[in-house]
């Protein structure tokens, strides 16, 4: 498809400037208002599970019926990211979403971030629910958990669906250091991308340290860096993430999950590609990206672009997400 030209920012524009655009949460509503259980009211139709398998206690939530829809989401947010497009799935499918491990109300234990065992703790919970075929959508972290699944249990596997995350690589060793020259801006650059955060996250010990409690600063400037328009990333919703992420144990459990990238990249020399249908969904900030390396792993794979999104697609663009999703399961 044609690559529409991309918004340039200004760049004299702070990217914290652009969040303070948005209303940030007071911190007076109810603590309680973030729970699962809460949270699990503004899903009519889904309920709250838990489940110890892989040696670690999962929560996900469940609704709808028909073939399962299993669906993983990525950093910095939880199960909850999925609620924009949840119910129109669950429309058609036996939608299942995961606290992948060391997420939300999830086990944050001190090992097992390399995503071969993270999908292991997934093809477990399939196990345990008795479905021997599943359908996933992973964003982000969860499109690198959801692959590894694929690439390892393919037989489990029906179709795979990757929104901005696909199973790490060695491309991620090449990635600069420093910005392109004019390239870190208000807003990320699709052509010369700078994921700062990548190394941040990498460091054992202090991120914690720097963002218990303070979280919501992070949460606003990486929403206003990689969407579009940021505004489509609610107060509330920050609120949720901010809750979920606040802790230490929390933020230390989310860093595992960059700091076994090594491990993953070496994994992926070992697996013989997928030829299962595979869709990838790109926003401007990952397309080009997803277009030139997923054919590494899934030679026959769909790639398209939702070039008028920021990375968090599901909140921005969630009519164009569910009409991709649904046109390929169907």
């Amino acid at each position: 498809m044609n690559k529409p030209s991309l918004a340039q920012p200004n760049p004299n524009q702070n990217p914290t400037d652009i969040a303070h655009e948005v209303p940030a949460a007071t911190g007076e509503m109810d603590p309680t208002a973030y729970t699962d259980a809460e949270l699990i009211k503004k899903l009519p139709g889904f309920t709250n599970h838990y489940a110890t398998v892989n040696g670690v206690r999962l929560h996900y939530v469940a609704g709808g019926s028909g073939q399962p829809l299993v669906c993983l989401p990525g950093w910095p947010q939880t199960w909850y990211s999925f609620h924009p497009v949840a119910p129109a799935l669950a429309a058609h499918y036996r939608v299942i979403i995961v606290d992948i491990r060391g997420m939300g109300s999830s086990d944050k234990p001190a090992t097992g971030y390399d995503k071969k065992t993270m999908a292991q703790d997934i093809y477990a919970l399939v196990q345990h629910l008795g479905l021997p075929q599943v359908s996933l959508l992973g964003h982000d972290i969860g499109g690198m958990v959801a692959a590894s699944f694929a690439l390892n249990y393919p037989a489990a596997t029906h179709k795979l669906i990757l929104a901005d995350g696909a199973h790490p690589s060695e491309g991620m060793r090449y990635m600069s250091l420093l910005p392109a020259p004019g390239a870190f801006e208000a807003k990320m650059d699709a052509h010369q991308p700078y994921v700062w955060w990548m190394a941040f996250n990498q460091v054992p010990g202090l991120p914690e340290k720097l963002l218990a409690g303070r979280f919501q600063h992070l949460l606003d400037y990486l929403f206003a860096y990689v969407m579009r328009d940021d505004s489509k990333m609610s107060a509330f919703d920050r609120a949720v993430y901010a809750a979920a992420y606040n802790e230490p144990e929390s933020i230390r459990a989310a860093n595992g999950w960059y700091q076994a990238l090594g491990q993953d990249i070496a994994a992926a020399a070992t697996y013989a590609p997928l030829t299962l249908p595979v869709l990838g969904i790109g926003s401007y900030v990952s397309y080009e990206n997803m277009r030139q390396s997923m054919p590494g792993f899934a030679p026959n794979a769909q790639v398209i672009g939702l070039l008028d999104s920021g990375h968090y697609m599901f909140e921005e663009k969630p009519d164009e997400v569910l009409a991709a999703v649904l046109d390929f399961l169907k």
